[in-house]
Parts: structure tokens; C-alpha cells; sequence
């Protein structure tokens, strides 16, 4: 066990050490995709969270520097796609390494009525309605009204914690 306080580690930075608290915290890997400019966008990501029932809502966060950043800040509708456990594959072609079309290769992709790419086989997927982004720090905060919900499966989604993957076990 690294139990170490803080007297008596290394100085850290608070975003060092915000860093380090948020390896404990596990999030669902979600691929957020969209149509924008004739062409569909995908990018992995875990900073997604519900905003509100009514209207019903999600908001998503990207850093700037993602391919992403760009269709997204002028508006472009997205859509969540929360990935089961068995589809790393997904993850790990939309993390950043394979770029444009060639992330779409992993999945079976299909379009809603306005373009927006979906994973068909996803845990569950959120087709969302741009409404507003914001700018802070590094990244953008963007707003999207769900229009549509589809589902999958039994619930096993693909979990990202301490820098690793892992699938989420039921207590009795």
C-alpha cells in the first residue's frame, strides 16, 4: 500500500496532484463522435457526464488540441457511445494514434438521419443535439440535448482507471 502524506512525498503541483486523485476515480470509455464538413470525427474520451433531465442533456469535454475540439466548438451534433467491455478495440483506434476515417475501421458504424455517426453494437449510445460550448483551461465544455437513446446488451462497460482498463464487477 502507497499510503504517503503529503509532508513526506516529493512537493507536487495541485494539477499533479489532481492527476494522481483522479487515477482512483473510474469512468465508462465513451467514443464521442460526429458528421461535420463531410466527414465523421471519432475520439475516445471519459470526461462525459449527464446535465440535466429536463432538458435532457449531456455535457462533454475536449481538450483543444483533439481533432475533435474544432467540429465540436462550431456546433457539429455528437453522439456518445459508451463502450462494452469486450470493445477496447473501439478505444483504442479513436485514442489518438489512428487518425481520421481510419478510427472507424474498428466497429460496426452506422448513421442517424442527420449524419451522426453511432456505434450500432455500443453499451448505449446518445445522439445529442449541439446547444453551447465554453472554453476553459485546456479544454472545452460542450453542451448537447439528447435526442435519441439506443442500448445494447447486458450492462459491462469498458471502465478506465489508474491508466489501465478493467470491466466493472457486481456486489451481491
Amino acid at each position: 500500500m502507497n499510503d504517503v502524506t503529503l509532508s513526506e512525498a516529493e512537493p507536487m503541483t495541485v494539477a499533479e496532484q489532481l492527476r494522481m486523485g483522479l487515477r482512483r476515480l473510474g469512468k465508462a470509455v465513451v467514443v464521442i463522435t460526429c458528421w461535420h464538413e463531410g466527414r465523421r470525427w471519432a475520439m475516445t474520451a471519459t470526461a462525459v457526464s449527464e446535465l440535466s433531465m429536463d432538458p435532457p442533456s449531456l455535457l462533454v469535454c475536449v481538450n483543444r488540441t483533439a481533432s475533435l475540439h474544432g467540429p465540436l466548438s462550431e456546433g457539429a451534433n455528437f453522439c456518445v457511445n459508451i463502450l462494452h467491455a469486450d470493445q477496447l478495440s473501439v478505444s483504442n483506434a479513436c485514442a489518438g494514434k489512428v487518425k481520421g476515417e481510419e478510427r472507424f475501421r474498428e466497429g460496426q458504424w452506422e448513421a442517424s438521419d442527420c449524419g451522426t455517426p453511432y456505434l450500432r453494437d455500443a453499451q448505449a449510445h446518445f445522439l445529442c443535439e449541439y446547444r453551447s460550448h465554453f472554453e476553459y483551461g485546456t479544454h472545452a465544455i460542450v453542451i448537447g440535448e439528447v435526442k435519441h437513446v439506443g442500448w445494447t446488451g447486458d450492462v459491462d462497460p469498458l471502465i478506465y482507471v489508474d491508466g489501465g482498463y478493467a470491466r466493472a464487477v457486481r456486489f451481491a
